[in-house]
């Protein structure tokens, strides 16, 4: 078994990076090389901006390529909880945003013609309790007359015909929702940035920013120093550099996923016959998908840690129990990777973009940056070269997270709560 990522170890090299110290200046200078930086730079370099893209490490090596390979529709929030907090018209708006951004990953992979497995076959929300199917089936009745006509309620019978597990009660079907390759596409979203024009600087971790008035900025790199006309924020939950503003908005938690060595066709046709992307009702739950070559992908919040060698491990092992539970007759399939990513979250579980003291920003993806960073990365360069005068998601305040500072010392007890609330909800 590797400890690592499965995307990122069959996915293409990114081979376009740029050589040698930075430029002395450019137009736009983007922070962070996975979706969100990658696709502004793509955006802004298509409509003819200078993009210097800076990545700490490598790029798509993080989040980007660490995740569940789920590109969904659908808010995590109650749709019903939605319009209580912000009425119809604002909820049926955002609803529609994460629907556009599955489109907006469609369209790159067609435009940029990416090998990435994009499929559309569905994402089943899967019951973990008879009163989560009753509370489904009331959410799917509104959802249904309010704002999306194609989601539909399956109940304990039908559930049976998409998943061979004796653990769900019924589940919430959006059929807008897709699954990839997300190591390919990632590859393939950094060499269409490069392509276009943006200049793409690996190891160039940024060590100081400079307000120089307005919006621009001196950025100062491992890899040299430089002027912006424009930053852009991508790093998503980073713990190093200059960002202490947004570590106080972002809370970093741990995923930790398994994909199993390639399965028999016809076990996995068994247990998961319609091959869509899968999450469970309870706060601490699984997401599972599987791949072209029949290998089961299983995730979810094994353990309330970061991930680390030593993390990952033991949480896969908390998976692999998981998943034996979960399916039965798969009895103990081999494990081939484990590896651990880290969720940007925000307090109100939904994305944040605008500016911030000049700097623009895009994050907070809380679990949907497969798709959301690619979207708001694509609409903040629209905003930043004035196609457009703002996106949905910038807010007038973002307030800190009470006693946050970076380092998400109160983890533990937010797993001992949530475990209570999976026993007793």
């Amino acid at each position: 078994m590797k400890l690592a990522s499965y995307w990122i170890d069959t996915a293409p090299a990114f081979t376009a990076g740029a050589q040698g110290s930075v430029p002395p200046r450019a137009d736009v200078v983007v922070i962070g090389g996975g979706y969100t930086g990658m696709s502004a730079a793509r955006t802004l370099a298509m409509q003819g901006a200078c993009v210097v893209v800076l990545e700490a490490a490598r790029v798509m090596q993080a989040a980007s390529g660490r995740n569940g390979g789920q590109c969904n529709n659908g808010l995590s929030h109650d749709f019903s909880a939605m319009v209580a907090q912000y009425g119809l018209d604002r909820a049926r708006t955002l609803y529609h945003d994460f629907d556009d951004a599955v489109t907006t990953v469609e369209d790159i992979v067609r435009t940029e013609a990416i090998s990435c497995d994009f499929t559309r076959g569905g994402k089943l929300k899967l019951a973990a309790k008879a009163t989560h199917a009753a509370g489904l089936a009331a959410t799917a009745a509104r959802m249904r007359a309010e704002v999306d006509p194609d989601v539909e309620f399956l109940d304990a019978h039908a559930i049976q015909g998409e998943i061979a597990s004796p653990l769900f009660h019924g589940g919430l079907l959006f059929r807008k929702s897709a699954s990839m390759h997300v190591g390919r596409f990632g590859a393939g979203l950094a060499q269409a940035a490069a392509r276009h024009g943006a200049q793409v600087f690996e190891n160039a971790a940024v060590t100081g920013l400079k307000h120089q008035g307005g919006t621009r900025y001196q950025v100062v790199s491992t890899r040299g120093t430089i002027q912006a006309g424009q930053v852009l924020v991508a790093t998503g939950a980073s713990q190093k550099g200059p960002f202490a503003w947004f570590r106080r908005r972002i809370v970093p938690i741990g995923s930790f996923l398994l994909a199993t060595a390639p399965l028999p066709p016809d076990v996995m046709q068994a247990i998961l016959p319609n091959r869509r992307t899968y999450t469970t009702t309870r706060v601490i739950g699984h997401f599972f998908r599987t791949t072209p070559d029949n290998r089961l992908i299983f995730g979810g919040r094994a353990r309330f840690a970061l991930p680390s060698p030593s993390d990952d491990r033991r949480s896969g092992a908390v998976l692999a129990r998981g998943m034996v539970e979960m399916f039965p007759a798969l009895g103990r399939p081999p494990i081939d990777y484990c590896w651990g990513g880290v969720v940007d979250m925000s307090a109100d579980r939904l994305p944040h973009a605008g500016q911030h003291a000049g700097l623009y920003f895009a994050t907070g993806f809380s679990g949907h940056g497969t798709q959301m960073s690619v979207h708001l990365g694509a609409r903040m360069a629209q905003l930043m070269c004035g196609a457009r005068t703002d996106v949905l998601w910038n807010t007038a305040k973002w307030p800190a997270i009470t006693g946050h500072f970076g380092r998400p010392w109160f983890l533990p007890a937010v797993g001992a709560w949530y475990r209570i609330k999976d026993a007793i909800s």
